[in-house]
């Protein structure tokens, strides 16, 4: 049996070697022959079918040239992207196999997350993993740009907020923001590749940067220390009329530069302990008959969502606003699933339970930020590799309900010092088994298989520009060099 596995994976190879796609297409027919030509854009033609789902399409390789159908922009966009991996370069010349592809994606939303918060990536940057995202099919950017250690996003109306906010943090890579002006460019250019930018401000926890810039927007007005990773209780304060202005104001200019119909707002890891104590706060909670600092909360992240909702949005938060029963929020919310390591899917069930959509993107295993084997502040509970993901990935929900959006991967979170230089080799190449889930309706074939078609596509990644670290634990040197 061992040999009869072995000959399969040699075949398999050897067939995929000029065809894999990932993620794996719906459905392939192959054909005989090849198309060859000098101009690979100029020889495909286009047809629209509105008949077709609005992300599908119809791929068609003869030996006469190349057809695709598809209802809109998305479809024909992600046609070119399997022809991108199926076409060789051969002395100038484009070589694609005939074949016939019907496909479309197995979920809706499909995300990847870049912060940004705690270490600043270059403009330059931000476009590749934007590209990177277009290869694999995902349609939603989801850009984390707040957090305790910088505010990266120009506020005209507060100033204060880059002139401070974006260099509190001590590493070099900590130190920067982005302007209105750099912000339109990229979701531009993210929106030529079918991809909607999604920004996360980060409230009410995470906002240690925004309260060094003004202090006033805490509970006490303290001068506070930023931390070097984690979170602290210095959060804005819920019961200050000033501070949900202020909020307001900023979601004014978020929503002036992203059209996203989604704005994340954050809403995890918000500790209570200056809420308990503060008057505004207590008093808050007195004169809207709230039954305690998480009921505060609650009220808070409906106040921020029915904002949204005055104009015309959606409001993400992460799972911990559904940990518990309180105050109700409005029908514009949408639940991030993330706490697998804590809370198992509490808020996914939970989400559920209140009629609320779902984005399912758990820290097992879409966090890539998360090594190999354990490495510099993460221990062994904390690390995966590529077949863990695909064989055991949380958010790999198959639930048949209308509430489950899709998924999110973390491409990665930047804390204990992520910096851009290790981006790729913490994607690569687990991120190919999350696009794969993202994207594909075929039925998983073994870890065996995908592994193989994985290495398959390892040189043509890297001439993308893509770094491969390594895959499995076994795979891990001693030294940590790839990283």
């Amino acid at each position: 049996m061992k040999y009869v596995k072995y000959i399969i994976l040699l075949l398999s190879s050897f067939f995929l070697t000029a065809q894999t796609v990932i993620p794996a297409p719906e459905t392939v027919v192959q054909g005989n022959g090849e198309f060859r030509t000098k101009n690979l854009q100029a020889d495909i033609r286009q047809t629209t079918n509105t008949a077709l789902p609005s992300e599908a399409y119809r791929l068609q390789v003869t030996e006469n040239g190349i057809e695709i159908e598809a209802s809109g922009d998305a479809g024909f966009f992600y046609a070119r992207q399997t022809l991108k991996q199926l076409a060789s370069d051969q002395n100038g010349t484009w070589i694609i196999p005939c074949l016939k592809i019907e496909d479309r994606p197995r979920v809706g939303f499909r995300s990847f997350l870049l912060d940004s918060g705690r270490q600043y990536q270059k403009v330059s940057t931000i476009k590749k993993y934007i590209d990177m995202a277009a290869l694999l099919k995902m349609n939603y950017f989801h850009w984390h740009l707040t957090e305790g250690l910088g505010w990266r996003i120009e506020i005209k109306q507060y100033p204060r907020l880059t002139e401070v906010g974006a260099f509190v943090g001590k590493g070099p890579e900590q130190q920067g923001f982005y302007s209105q002006e750099e912000i339109k460019e990229i979701v531009r250019y993210a929106a030529e590749r079918c991809i909607t930018v999604i920004p996360e401000i980060d409230m009410p926890g995470h906002a240690e940067a925004a309260l060094v810039a003004y202090p006033e927007l805490g509970c006490f007005g303290d001068t506070i220390q930023v931390p070097e990773n984690g979170f602290t209780q210095n959060i804005f304060c819920a019961g200050k009329t000033h501070t949900l202005d202020f909020l307001k104001n900023v979601l004014d200019e978020v929503c002036e530069l992203f059209p996203s119909e989604y704005i994340h707002l954050g809403g995890d890891e918000a500790p209570k302990g200056n809420w308990d104590t503060c008057p505004d706060c207590g008093q808050c909670i007195k004169e809207h008959g709230l039954k305690d600092s998480h009921d505060l909360q609650l009220w808070f992240t409906a106040q921020m969502a029915n904002y949204l909702k005055n104009k015309g949005r959606k409001a993400i938060f992460w799972g911990d606003v559904v940990y518990q029963d309180g105050y109700a929020l409005p029908d514009n919310v949408v639940i991030h699933w993330w706490n697998w390591r804590g809370h198992k899917d509490t808020a996914f069930k939970e989400a559920l339970k209140r009629n609320l959509p779902v984005i399912c993107g758990t820290n097992y295993y879409t966090y890539l930020n998360f090594p190999v084997t354990p490495w510099k502040g993460y221990e062994a509970a904390r690390t995966f590799d590529i077949k863990d993901v695909y064989t055991a990935n949380p958010s790999y929900r198959k639930e048949d309900s209308p509430l489950l959006l899709g998924m999110r991967c973390s491409c990665p979170w930047t804390d204990y010092r992520v910096t851009e230089n290790m981006i790729d080799r913490r994607l690569f190449p687990r991120i190919l088994a999350i696009a794969e889930q993202m994207w594909s309706r075929s039925e998983p074939e073994s870890f065996e298989l995908f592994y193989q078609k994985v290495k398959d596509k390892k040189e043509w990644f890297e001439k993308q520009g893509y770094m491969f670290g390594p895959g499995l634990k076994s795979e891990v040197t001693d030294d940590f060099s790839w990283d």
